[in-house]
């Protein structure tokens, strides 16, 4: 169990043990140590594992036995929750695995101004560790049944979504919505369907699909080249798990992918500041009218900047590379104000992109086309250690043996390590390896002159990565 990139992550077995109210207390202490008030209210949200509803049992079993008052909102979108909470004023806790494997799940956590930041993240971590032998997990009290506000909180995302755009803004589009399990599959439906769009809905799953908007498969993309023909659609959409990750496809099936998506809604809301990773495409630069900072990746690093850079007036928009977008400052057009919800949304992005496609008449390939950013390429290793990972990073970290793990693409001429290695080649090719802060995976990103030459160096750096974990690699 250890926090990643956007909450705390392990194998669900673990967490259906002790582990869940144990990170719960911790959580709890927290929030009673930055001064919310006892007896408060904690909105309590998950996603559509199997394992998720007895967590969130554990889980609000937890918060009353620490003074506070779980609310349930059932199956939920995560921004979806958040935006609820924060309206109230309140902390909330999302049980999700978002978008990793099927036998892994997670929490993440929000104090009453949004996200846990990554000190709250570091004296969580201490306090489980202090207590983590002498801890019981407490029992529900019997015959206990908390509060339910899950229309309540839907309705409020859906009431922002519909804001988005103005009426009828997407008539004459013929969408797809790939549901799987995502928990806002339907909900996506209902906001197209209202807006004017003809909705198709898809691949509905009865056992759970995690889709990586960062690194969706070959099946994932052949299925959607399929939908595209069959059913003559102009786009279709859809989210990872809790949806605070877009997956958008255009009319040939193509991934949009999630940097281009970013982008997309940072024009759509006439940004003045741009936060994203360090793994974002080098692409996205002033060069489009907005300033750009850059961070490590995950969600704290960059409401962290987002929070540094707001100026008074601005509209200041974050997004990562998994096409989650941030909003850090309040946002008015057509005489609706959308409220800043700094935290990871799939749904505002993908309004954007439809709306834009939909103003400027353009198909999704052309938009693509338009704005010219360098191809890239994203893929991962699953069940790669975090061991292995610590092992490959340090030895990469001699200069010499990074020189070398790399001589079959070139020469290095610049190495950033935000984090992990982003390498700028001679070429003017970049090749990024980072582990992922959420899994037992570890990613790389490339940058090159074709998609076919991305794919193949991701592909190849991967293969090599995996060698040196078998101690094949030779020279390394």
């Amino acid at each position: 169990m250890k926090f990643g990139s956007s909450g705390v992550r392990g194998l669900d077995s673990e967490l259906l043990g002790k582990a869940s109210g144990l990170y719960t207390e911790a959580f709890a202490w927290r929030l009673s140590s930055s001064q919310v008030q006892p007896n408060s209210s904690v909105f309590v949200g998950r996603d559509l594992r199997d394992s998720s509803q007895a967590i969130v049992n554990n889980c609000m079993a937890a918060l009353a036995a620490n003074g506070f008052q779980p609310i349930d909102c059932g199956a939920i979108p995560t921004p979806a929750l958040a935006l609820y909470a924060r309206r109230h004023g309140a902390a909330a806790l999302m049980v999700t695995g978002s978008h990793i494997p099927a036998d892994r799940n997670g929490i993440k956590f929000y104090g009453p101004n949004g996200e846990i930041s990554k000190a709250d993240e570091a004296a969580i971590t201490r306090f489980v560790a202090e207590r983590s032998n002498a801890y019981c997990l407490p029992p529900a009290p019997l015959g206990t049944t908390w509060p339910i506000r899950h229309e309540q909180a839907m309705a409020s995302y859906r009431e922002r979504a519909n804001d988005t755009l103005e009426p009828g803004s997407l008539s004459g589009l013929r969408l797809g919505v790939y549901r799987h399990s995502s928990v806002a599959a339907m909900l996506l439906v209902e906001i197209l369907q209202s807006l004017g769009a003809g909705v198709v809905a898809v691949g509905k799953t009865e056992t759970f699909v995690p889709v990586d908007t960062e690194a969706v498969d070959a099946a994932t993309i052949a299925k959607l080249k399929e939908w595209v023909r069959e059913f003559n659609l102009d786009a279709i959409v859809s989210t990872d798990a809790d949806a605070d990750r877009p997956l958008i496809a255009d009319e040939n099936g193509d991934l949009f992918r999630g940097d281009l998506v970013g982008l997309a809604t940072a024009l759509f809301l006439k940004a003045d500041t741009v936060v994203t990773p360090v793994t974002s495409n080098s692409g996205i630069s002033k060069a489009f009218g907005f300033d750009v900072l850059r961070t490590k990746v995950g969600s704290p690093f960059v409401i962290e900047a987002m929070e540094a850079s707001h100026r008074a007036g601005s509209i200041v928009v974050g997004f990562e590379a998994n096409g989650g977008v941030l909003l850090g400052s309040d946002y008015t057009a057509n005489g609706k104000t959308l409220t800043a919800l700094p935290t990871r949304d799939s749904v505002l992005p993908i309004l954007a992109v439809l709306g834009t496609m939909a103003s400027t008449k353009k198909k999704l390939s052309q938009l693509r086309e338009l704005w010219k950013l360098p191809v890239c390429a994203s893929d991962r290793l699953q069940d790669f250690s975090a061991e292995s990972s610590s092992r490959l990073m340090d030895r990469l970290a001699n200069l010499d043996a990074l020189h070398q793990f790399l001589a079959p693409f070139g020469t290095v001429a610049e190495v950033d390590k935000t984090d992990g290695f982003r390498v700028r080649m001679r070429t003017g090719e970049i090749i990024h390896l980072r582990p992922s802060g959420n899994a037992p995976e570890l990613r790389c990103y490339s940058e090159a002159s074709s998609e076919s030459r991305a794919t193949t160096i991701v592909a190849s750096v991967l293969k090599r990565a995996q060698a040196f974990a078998s101690q094949t690699l030779e020279g390394i």
